[in-house]
């Protein structure tokens, strides 16, 4: 941090003042032994015009009277809570505002944050006030901490959980920047992450420091408060304590991260006798074929198909392994589009069954990983194929439509059904129907991963089947 010259809120050095500015519209940093002022935000210069003052003290720069005790006081304890003051605005005016003030560390120096609220800005507009006690009523006695947040990022309203969680009694709280209960840049920088307007769901977990110093992990799930026509009135900003279970959950997904390696490992071991096996296999056919009598080309043909299959396998575990440890990419899709190429590539195996692939006409776009829904098709439409057997129906029917908040799919066929002992494990992973399939020999992981990829999506996959009546595979996504 430079203490003569004051950084834009766009210099990319400087990510905590980026999220400071985010956090608070009316917002300085000042230099904690000099007083100097090192930085301001945009809407703190348009206000006041205060670039005119770089290197001043911030008091003498921003406030029309300077108190001695004021600033006493901020340089014994390191922070000022809605302090009334004059703040210097442009053209010689002067605004009533209210003052509160942070120390924070940052690259190795320490800074403190400055925040003005104007006092006009405290008078919540009727329809703000209705939102906030329609919601403090219901959210008082949430297990979780709930704070509101005006549109100057101050607190209008926290619950005693929020208490719990920060340190600090809920009417504590009360009209304070969200900025008093942030200590690190690190914590400065992820809540303004989380609650810019693209992350209203986010729910990444960080570490957060109390009152007293103690370390807690949380998790923010910040909605935005809004009028009808899109007029922002606030934020509502649910936060979870997870510190108890945090240890537990680093710890699975350290084994989950070593079990990634072990699949990528022994899947690269895997590949190479592989390659080996089909290759020689290949050049064994081509140069040895017309020695060999008809056993030894059976033989032949036998290792080629094991191989095969042993490296769709390995592809499936892969797959398997890779599918939840990062979020869908979502977009809409048009089913049908995807279909089209599914029909496209399996023609061979669908003219060879006689059977007929019956896809929707007009089916709604769904909200997905258009990859994973490939996915999902390609194994349960195959999977009808593998099984199929004797049909009084050739025929393998895709159907597509909304219901509400979820969006369904499904794949019937008239084969030959599967007990209902058997709905469950049929998802497990090398788990098979148990009986004798046409065409080509699948890896027993296509269902697996066809569940996993439903989960992903915040929806379900199961089966409705009897035996000797056909199957229809379910699978549904969350619209949103």
């Amino acid at each position: 941090m430079q203490s003569r010259a004051q950084k834009s809120d766009s210099d990319p050095g400087l990510p905590m003042v980026r999220a400071l500015s985010r956090l608070h519209d009316l917002i300085a940093l000042v230099d904690s032994s000099s007083g100097e002022l090192l930085w301001q935000s945009a809407g703190l210069v348009e206000l006041c015009g205060a670039r005119a003052h770089q290197g001043s003290h911030w008091f003498e720069a921003l406030v029309v009277s300077r108190s001695s005790d004021l600033v006493a006081r901020l340089e014994t304890s390191g922070q000022l809570s809605g302090e009334p003051v004059e703040l210097r605005a442009a053209e010689d005016r002067s605004l009533p505002a209210r003052v509160s003030a942070a120390r924070l560390e940052h690259g190795g120096c320490e800074v403190t944050a400055v925040v003005f609220r104007l006092e006009h800005l405290q008078r919540i507009d009727a329809e703000f006030r209705s939102r906030v006690e329609t919601l403090s009523a219901i959210l008082a006695g949430a297990p979780d901490g709930v704070v509101i947040l005006d549109r100057s990022r101050f607190i209008t309203w926290a619950n005693p959980a929020m208490g719990e969680i920060t340190g600090y009694a809920a009417s504590e709280l009360i009209d304070r920047p969200l900025l008093l209960l942030l200590r690190t840049p690190e914590d400065i920088e992820q809540v303004a992450a989380a609650l810019r307007p693209l992350a209203a769901d986010s729910k990444e977990v960080f570490e957060f420091r109390r009152r007293d110093g103690q370390p807690r992990s949380v998790g923010i799930n910040a909605r935005p408060l809004a009028l009808p026509d899109g007029t922002e009135l606030g934020t509502v900003a649910y936060v979870r304590d997870v510190t108890e279970r945090r240890p537990i959950e680093i710890e699975l997904q350290r084994r989950a991260d070593e079990l990634q390696n072990w699949v990528n490992a022994v899947s690269h071991d895997l590949r190479s006798p592989l390659v080996a096996v089909l290759g020689f296999a290949r050049l064994l056919g081509e140069d040895y074929g017309d020695r060999l009598d008809e056993q030894g080309l059976r033989f032949l043909r036998r290792i080629e198909e094991a191989g095969r299959t042993m490296e769709s396998l390995v592809h499936d575990l892969l797959e398997f392994a890779r599918i939840g440890r990062t979020e869908p990419k979502r977009v809409h899709v048009d089913p049908r589009e995807v279909l089209l190429q599914l029909q496209a590539e399996l023609k061979p195996r669908l003219e060879e069954a006689q059977v007929d692939l019956r896809l929707p006409e007009d089916p709604p776009l769904l909200w997905c990983d258009r990859t994973q829904l490939y996915q999902v098709l390609s194994n349960l439409v195959g999977n009808a194929l593998d099984h199929a057997g004797p049909s009084p129906r050739p025929l393998v029917e895709v159907n597509v439509f909304s219901e509400g908040p979820r969006q369904h799919l499904t794949v019937r066929d008239w084969g030959r059904g599967i007990d209902p002992t058997d709905h469950e494990r049929i998802f497990e992973i090398f788990h098979t129907h148990g009986v004798p399939r046409l065409g080509k020999r699948g890896t027993g992981i296509g269902l697996a991963i066809v569940r996993k990829i439903a989960d992903s999506h915040g929806g379900a996959a199961w089966v409705e089947s009897h035996p000797g009546e056909g199957s229809t595979f379910h699978v549904t996504f969350a619209s949103s």
